[in-house]
């Protein structure tokens, strides 16, 4: 299996697309400026408490205020007030965890009107992002993440991922953390540090404890709405979460970022430094690999499955309902029963596919074709738990009801991924009328023309749409064999569906795009 990260990095927008085995698995499109992501710790004051909700509005300085429910205090919410208290008084920076008291924890089913009151101050951390009309959720629970460990402060706990089942290890990670954990901190041992020694543990636990005191250093001299503690790019986010001995390559098109995720794997597993690649082709990309027509294909409301049948993906402000479809299946196989159970069981990988590219959260409706042998809906149950457990998102999932209906849960904390794949045409931009289209293979033809006749150019690269390449190279004696023959200039044509079917783009042998 292939596993590859590619990275389109334009302006201030990061394209972040994971393939396995040439199939996309995962895609995500992050700003640079996004200054509201989860992970982010800010400096918020109470603006509205909320009695019939138990929850309170913090102003962070997004425009809608965030929200906190009482749930997500987190139990060590005293000693983060009286800390916070120490830190907002005249005392110098030195003051530091291992020298405080923790206090008793907070009852988990008060009110939050008998623990906050307007005006105050409170650190609190996003772990949802703005998404439609509402500002970002937040948690008093303070934590952050490294690629091996998790630190928390102003607990004293160690707690291990439960995907490590090997209990002889469990017992060896509890037993080497607990030799390097600081006092007053706790930590949660994550899978990647299975089989990992003491010396990379520490290291990890190292950086984490920079990152905490830059952050208290910066909150000394704060106000409400600074951010305090920023969580690492997506990028980094991503290698951080997901890069392992299984990674084959990591493809970077901008020199910058580059850099910046060359310094990070040489700081957390510079073993696979040799895997991370700068892109420098003319061709762009997400074309080269073939992504942008994956986005294209995939983030259509109908996805086709292989070997047959269809999906059909609605969203609503309540949820999201997918439908699946037989199609021509059905004419082959023998019976009703076992159409339904082919086509299920296909669709199943493409809906978990979908699930994750889109970063669908919520409540997901899945309406299978219905089949009446319980066997066989819990092969379905049992696919569809098999194909999810690889998910970094929380998911729960239910078996199939008598309806036909199965019910999924997927934690959602960032917008959904929504990509329109119906264009507007550039020529009537969209009000059905056509003018003269017919003509753009004449327009090309004319300008091709008149950069190597008159401006007399050596070399030509164009970039056009797929069907204007078919139109220019189909054929033995193609137009682009004739453009030879009448210029004696071979001319480079390239492929971007990223393209309109009228636009196009002229570059000259520097790689310079020429504006006509």
């Amino acid at each position: 299996m292939i596993n590859e990260l590619i990275i389109n990095v334009k302006k201030n927008i990061y394209r972040i697309a994971l393939l396995k085995n040439n199939e996309l698995i995962e895609y995500h499109i992050d700003e640079k400026d996004n200054q509201f992501s989860v992970g982010d710790i800010y400096l918020g004051i109470v603006k509205k408490i909320v009695p019939g909700l138990n929850a309170a509005f913090i102003n962070i300085g997004y425009e809608k205020d965030a929200f906190l429910h009482h749930l997500d205090l987190g139990p060590q919410f005293n000693s983060i007030s009286k800390f916070l208290n120490f830190i907002n008084s005249d005392l110098d920076d030195t003051i530091l965890i291992k020298n405080f008291d923790i206090e008793f924890d907070i009852d988990k089913f008060g009110r939050i009107s008998d623990i906050l009151i307007k005006g105050q101050k409170i650190l609190v951390q996003i772990i949802k992002e703005p998404i439609a009309n509402k500002g970002p959720r937040l948690s008093c629970s303070l934590s952050i993440a490294g690629r091996y460990i998790i630190l928390i402060p102003f607990i004293n706990s160690i707690s291990i991922s439960k995907k490590i089942l090997i209990i002889k290890e469990k017992n060896r990670l509890k037993r080497l953390v607990s030799y390097i954990k600081p006092k007053n901190f706790g930590i949660i041992i994550r899978t990647a540090a299975e089989f990992k020694d003491v010396a990379i543990l520490d290291n990890d636990l190292k950086n984490l404890l920079k990152r905490w005191h830059l952050g208290i250093r910066k909150l000394i001299k704060s106000f409400p709405q600074d951010k305090i503690i920023g969580e690492i790019n997506r990028i980094s986010s991503i290698l951080r979460d997901i890069l392992n001995e299984s990674f084959d390559n990591i493809i970077i098109d901008n020199k910058k970022s580059y850099e910046e995720t060359r310094r990070y794997i040489q700081n957390v597993i510079p073993e696979k430094l040799n895997i991370l690649k700068f892109y420098q082709s003319k061709i762009k990309i997400f074309e080269s690999f073939g992504i942008e027509k994956y986005i294209k294909t995939l983030f259509g409301k109908t996805v086709s499955i292989n070997g047959g049948g269809y999906i059909i993906i609605e969203h609503t402000e309540a949820m999201h309902v997918i439908d699946v479809n037989s199609g021509n299946k059905a004419i082959l196989e023998e019976n009703q029963e076992s159409t339904a159970l082919s086509v299920n069981m296909a669709s199943v990988k493409e809906i978990a596919r979908q699930l994750i590219v889109r970063d669908m959260g919520g409540i997901i409706v899945i309406d299978f074709i219905d089949m009446k042998l319980l066997e066989n809906k819990n092969n379905i149950f049992q696919r569809m738990k098999n194909h999810m457990k690889n998910d970094r998102s929380k998911t729960t999932i239910l078996p199939i009801s008598k309806f036909g209906i199965m019910q999924i849960t997927r934690q959602r904390v960032r917008p959904e991924m929504n990509i329109i794949t119906r264009e507007k045409c550039l020529s009537c931009q969209g009000n059905g009328i056509i003018n003269a289209s017919i003509l753009i293979s004449d327009e090309i033809e004319k300008k091709i023309h008149f950069l190597l006749k008159d401006k007399e150019r050596k070399a030509l690269l164009i970039f056009i749409h797929p069907y204007l390449y078919a139109f220019f190279t189909k054929g033995f004696f193609s137009k682009r064999l004739n453009w030879l023959f009448k210029y004696k200039i071979w001319i480079i044509l390239k492929q971007d569906s990223s393209l309109g079917i009228t636009e196009f783009k002229f570059f000259n042998e520097k790689g310079q795009e020429i504006i006509l």
